[in-house]
């Protein structure tokens, strides 16, 4: 029998021949063909290279535990296919008024006595009221008054409304692209990718950080998620958060009958966000009930850093306190406390030495 060629004497295929010896450094430069190339990486080479980009900005043992209130449910004049909260559809929700401030700091303490060091607080609108931001600068208010980082999802906003918000405490304003320029219009038809993208700018302006990411399972392509990965490398500033999100089909909502994304490729998608978008806080959001604990760890070893916790994200159901904080022990990661430094604002800490990267 003939010993096979030891691997370190083989040709590396033809990806690895030119490229960039740093994926680590943000870039804003990026093409699709390159994004494209990462995902069509062995997995075990793609998330070594990912995983290397997550230590260079941040400890791979912190994770940072954030949760999220519906503080105004339902009635969205919006007709995103995946929401339940549309008033287009029919999903048996029933609508609600916009929460009290005392009623959400309530809630935003019993987060943080569970480990949260972020709060997100979420309304079904399409655009934001001048007539709704007094309650709300009181509820962002206060709860930054606790501790915690703040986020805010309140539909499309004016820069004047974002300057409010940000005066009032505010750390960060999530709006998602949800997936690619050219497959948007099949997930909404209300608003465009611009209206998207001009909100972010307003957020971007005053200096709010940007919560930024998408749906992945809406029956779009890998063509799509590459898309999508490609338009938040390509922001002005990358996002600050960006989270992914796998599609839960909700009864009523176009998108019901959604086949999932593949496991492997939900891992894909994490690891490129991460090289991608280095410095951002990579969350696992929407769909983490349905995933293994395998599963989430995979995507925690590829890059994410954060993970919703609580009961519920906004409508759909998550894993709950006691499998979250099994999952931790058993991999022996430990929560980002609420008023640590972010770990991408320290100086980064030196790379291994490099390999050949994909250009």
């Amino acid at each position: 029998m003939i010993a096979p060629e030891p691997a370190a004497s083989r040709p590396k295929s033809a990806s690895f021949q030119v490229g960039r010896a740093d994926l680590a450094e943000p870039r804003h430069d990026w093409t699709r063909e390159e994004v494209a190339a990462l995902y069509a990486l062995p997995f075990p080479e793609l998330t070594y290279l990912s995983a290397t980009v997550h230590r260079r900005w941040f400890d791979p043992a912190e994770v940072q535990l954030s949760q999220l209130l519906s503080i105004k449910t339902g009635g969205c004049a919006e007709n995103c296919g995946y929401c339940s909260q549309s008033a287009s559809f029919d999903t048996g929700l029933r609508a609600t008024k916009l929460m009290e401030p005392g009623m959400v700091l309530a809630e935003a303490a019993r987060a943080k006595a569970a480990g949260a060091g972020r709060f997100c607080m979420g309304a079904a609108w399409r655009d934001l009221k001048d007539r709704d931001l007094p309650r709300l600068e009181a509820m962002i208010s206060g709860v930054k008054a606790l501790g915690l980082e703040t986020c805010a999802t309140l539909g499309m906003l004016r820069q004047d409304q974002a300057r409010r918000l940000r005066q009032a405490g505010l750390d960060y304003y999530n709006h998602n692209l949800d997936t690619s320029p050219e497959y948007y219009g099949e997930v909404v038809t209300t608003r465009t990718y611009q209206h998207r993208l001009d909100t972010l700018e307003h957020v971007r302006s005053v200096g709010l950080k940007t919560c930024c990411g998408g749906i992945v399972g809406m029956g779009e392509g890998r063509a799509d998620r590459v898309g999508l990965l490609h338009a938040l490398a390509t922001l002005p500033e990358h996002p600050d958060s960006l989270p992914i999100n796998a599609l839960v089909p909700i009864e009523g909502t176009p998108l019901s009958g959604s086949t999932p994304v593949d496991g492997i490729e939900f891992v894909r998608t994490v690891a490129v966000a991460r090289i991608v978008c280095p410095r951002a806080m990579v969350r696992i959001a929407a769909g983490r009930e349905g995933m293994s604990r395998e599963l989430q760890a995979l995507c925690l070893s590829a890059g994410a850093n954060s993970i919703f916790v609580g009961g519920r994200l906004l409508t759909t159901p998550l894993p709950g306190e006691d499998a979250d904080s099994a999952l931790m022990r058993d991999l022996g990661l430990r929560a980002i406390p609420a008023d640590a430094e972010p770990a991408a604002s320290r100086a980064p800490v030196a790379l291994p030495a490099s390999r050949p990267v994909p250009a």
